[in-house]
């Protein structure tokens, strides 16, 4: 994986009477944990329009308009050793900083999984799996059917930005239901040591489900009730009371 991190934004200028705009993008670019590969790229744009860069890989100042080049040859002659010391003060002295306090985090996604649509009338049933609040972005999501992983009628989205740095994400399985199969979805992130797995109890819709336990508790309720009025009026006729 890319990591692409702008460390530092060193300068915003903009002239307001002539419409004229130039600002300049420190970026620091790896791939490896060890750093060897990191790049230093510092660009410097005018007017929307790439103006002069500066990259470690390169080493030196590239102009890319007639007056950049210029310009470029000038920084060349007078601030480039100052400007490959970026390299480690800025790429190298802050990466391991960033790494250790965000990209190292993870957060362990909450699972939800529901019926979306019911089997009836020859229409096909729905299922989704939905993930949500968890870092980093990266993560699968996927269907097994009686241990096998399902490769079609599977919708799912893209992994998205709460705007809180948490992520979310949702996977739709579109199927017929079979007698005594088995239907789980399977979820692999970095906060998990082990993909987890979760199964779909297709015993009853979840809209009964609550009713279900009302009922059952209401006969519960109904039994006990029952049964200390017996005992009271066992006790009433003996005498006791």
């Amino acid at each position: 994986m890319i990591l692409n991190v702008q460390l530092l934004l060193l300068l915003t200028l903009t002239v307001r009477t002539d419409g004229y705009d130039m600002y300049r993008v420190g970026e620091c670019i790896w791939s490896s944990s060890d750093l060897t590969d990191v790049e230093s790229i510092d660009t410097f744009y005018f007017n929307m329009g790439l103006w002069v860069q500066f990259n470690s890989t390169v080493g030196k100042f590239v102009g890319f308009t007639e007056y950049g080049v210029r310009i470029a040859e000038n920084w060349n002659s007078l601030h480039l050793e100052q400007e490959r010391a970026g390299l480690e003060r800025y790429c190298k002295g802050n990466i391991p900083i960033l790494t250790s306090t965000i990209l190292d985090k993870t957060v362990e996604p909450k699972i939800r999984l529901r019926s979306e649509k019911q089997f009836s009338g020859g229409h096909t049933a729905m299922l989704m799996c939905s993930a949500y609040d968890f870092y980093p972005a990266a993560i699968d999501v996927y269907w097994l059917r009686d241990g096998k992983k399902v490769t079609s009628e599977v919708i799912s989205t893209e992994e998205l930005a709460d705007g809180d740095w948490y992520y979310q994400v949702h996977s739709h399985l579109e199927y017929t239901p079979r007698s005594g199969e088995k239907i789980s979805c399977v979820v692999e992130h970095a906060s998990f040591s082990k993909p987890m797995t979760y199964n779909w109890d297709p015993s009853l819709p979840e809209s009964e489900r609550s009713k279900v336990i009302i009922g059952a508790s209401g006969l519960v309720l109904g039994i006990i009730l029952s049964a200390a009025g017996f005992i009271y009026y066992k006790k009433k006729s003996s005498g006791v009371l």
